[in-house]
């Protein structure tokens, strides 16, 4: 006879789970956005991007795939397609020939000043949050720093 399978406790159950919380919210996300950047014709990926070099111009691919977490094989195609569209400018790094550099054209800085102005607020109060909005992101990025510096304190 085997043994009836119990109900996972209140804690188990999957609404529960901050990762899944945080996993499904940029599901979310993606969602508010995919229509905004189809637009554009970005992806989100390319928009952060755009956004990390609008904060910082003229970095290294490597620099801007740290701030981005992501890898310079995963960063490069995405650059190459927004230097295409005319969003950056990629030359190599005349004191380091082996770094490749990326800054922002014209078109890009036009392009995020557009957002800033006509798009942004809107996503912003798709939220909901209202005044707390800049209180949670902070949170957020508390959160994700603390999950990072576990991993390096475990090494």
């Amino acid at each position: 006879m085997s043994t009836p399978i119990k109900a996972p406790s209140d804690s188990r159950k999957l609404p529960k789970f901050l990762c899944f919380a945080v996993y499904s919210a940029n599901l979310a996300f993606g969602r508010v956005y995919k229509p905004v950047l189809d637009q554009l014709g970005l992806t989100y990926t390319q928009y952060i991007a755009l956004v990390a070099l609008g904060d910082e111009d003229d970095q290294t691919v490597g620099a801007l795939g740290d701030k981005l977490f992501l890898e310079s094989n995963t960063l490069t195609p995405i650059l190459k397609k927004l230097e295409v569209s005319g969003y950056v400018e990629r030359r190599r790094d005349p004191a380091d020939e082996r770094q490749v550099r990326v800054c922002l054209t014209e078109a890009g800085r036009h392009l995020l000043q557009r957002f800033d102005k006509e798009i942004g607020p809107l996503l912003i109060q798709a939220t909901g949050l209202g005044d707390d909005f800049p209180k949670v992101q902070e949170e957020v990025v508390e959160l994700r720093d603390n999950l990072l510096r576990s991993l390096d304190a475990e090494k």
